[in-house]
């Protein structure tokens, strides 16, 4: 399927920044397979990058020191020239327009937010955030009017009037990321811009932003030296190495294939919890049965599946319950031929975009694999304890047996059951639980 452009906000291809003299043969020589390290008197900082970003998307570049992160992000805003390449936002490509041009794109189009917060440490707040709206000229009242509603949607409401000096390092950053949305301008660019916070600070400001992310669709590049960070916030992941993209894919991507060595070190030490989801380990289900199913149909796909229960759907496979089996034994001994009635509403159900931190306490509680259902809750997988703790890699208590909440009946006895009703005898299997049965 072809994609369509218009969803496409911003485009590199082949972009090159050196810095030093004679950086055109710098870039000649690099196209002709020279080694970075291989350049005197120049610095190779970003080689042959092309990408997309596509409209409403986190964009994440992530690298380490060196790696030319920075550099690309101020080639996107307009403050470093491109040595070698183009660079397309909108459909103006910015590498070859005049100076004034690129003023009212960086303006019109593209905020920032910094590593350092960039605060006017004699301004108030609210004057901070509406710092855009004075460059584009807005009134004082309306632009005033707007900083406070921005404000009210960072979690700053009511602190408008207040210095940056008299707020904490997350509320300062809070105060950038306002400011930045003030502009109201297509794309956001993000500079290492959580970085200087502490842990738990951090934390909660990678999530703020999805959280507003999902309220206001913005194009966002963010910058960063964390997987971990990487991996939480992006849609989708460049990775950068001495200058040059290494691999560009989703976080699952990323951390289930990566390209090569260089990726795979990073990966190891990635929190999968946070970054595999329900529907990337999920496996087909198997111990299901329809509504129109008898016990019989049940208890066979119960013995089959060496499962004490089993998920019960409708004909548009949406999840209705759980059937056990000895509510399925019961049913057969009284000649029942359908299990409406014992189906129980106890299914445990996980989304499929669920991550898999969130997923633990299902699997505890659920007598069966964990129920992975889509948006109309219909059952499109399942995952199985040892699934999920397989998926986090091995550690403590990886291969402990994990029992189920529910004591299965012994397969003899429903095999026993199941004969007697074949041949129409009358059904005395001994009760669950007895001796007997034991």
């Amino acid at each position: 399927m072809t994609e369509n452009t218009n969803d496409v906000l911003v485009r590199a291809d082949g972009l090159y920044k050196v810095f030093g003299r004679r950086t055109q043969e710098a870039v000649d020589r690099l196209r002709a397979g020279s080694a970075r390290d291989d350049l005197d008197g120049v610095t190779a900082a970003v080689i042959d990058a092309s990408f997309e970003v596509k409209r409403g998307e986190i964009f994440v570049v992530m690298g380490l020191s060196g790696s030319g992160k920075s550099t690309l992000i101020r080639m996107i805003n307009g403050l470093f020239e491109a040595t070698a390449g183009t660079l397309t936002i909108g459909d103006q490509e910015i590498t070859s327009i005049s100076e004034k041009k690129l003023r009212a794109i960086r303006r019109d189009h593209i905020s920032m937010v910094f590593q350092h917060f960039a605060l006017l440490p004699h301004r108030t707040v609210a004057d901070n955030v509406a710092y855009p709206l004075e460059l584009q000229g807005v009134g004082r009242p309306e632009r005033l009017d707007k900083a406070n509603e921005i404000l009210g949607l960072v979690g700053l409401g009511g602190w408008g009037e207040k210095l940056p000096s008299e707020l904490s390092g997350g509320m300062q950053q809070r105060v950038g990321i306002a400011r930045a949305l003030a502009a109201d301008t297509d794309i956001l660019l993000m500079d290492e811009a959580f970085s200087a916070l502490d842990p738990l600070i951090r934390r909660e400001m990678q999530e703020q932003l999805l959280e507003l992310q999902q309220k206001l669709q913005k194009t966002i590049i963010f910058i960063t030296h964390d997987l971990n960070e990487a991996m939480f916030l992006g849609d989708r992941i460049a990775v950068m190495r001495d200058g040059r993209i290494v691999q560009i894919g989703t976080p699952e991507d990323i951390l289930t294939d990566p390209a090569n060595d260089y990726v795979e070190q990073f990966v190891q030490d990635v929190d999968r919890a946070r970054v595999l989801t329900a529907g990337n380990v999920m496996e087909k289900p198997i111990a299901v049965v329809p509504s129109t199913a008898g016990p019989r149909t049940a208890l066979k796909t119960m013995r089959d599946s060496f499962l004490s229960a089993v998920y019960v759907v409708d004909r548009d496979r949406r999840l209705l319950g759980t059937l056990e089996d000895r509510d399925a034994l019961r049913l057969v001994r009284k000649g029942e031929r359908s299990i409406e009635g014992v189906v129980k509403d106890d299914a445990v159900t996980v989304g499929i975009d669920d991550v898999l931190m969130d997923l633990f306490i299902p699997a505890v509680e659920s007598k069966l694999a964990v129920a992975v259902t889509d948006a109309a809750g219909r059952l499109v997988g399942v995952i199985p304890r040892m699934t999920l703790l397989a998926a986090l890699g091995p550690g403590p208590g990886a291969t402990e047996e994990i029992s189920l909440p529910v004591q299965p009946v012994p397969t003899t006895v429903i095999d026993q059951v199941l004969a007697d009703s074949e041949d129409g005898r009358p059904v005395e299997s001994p009760a669950v639980g007895s001796e007997e049965a034991r």
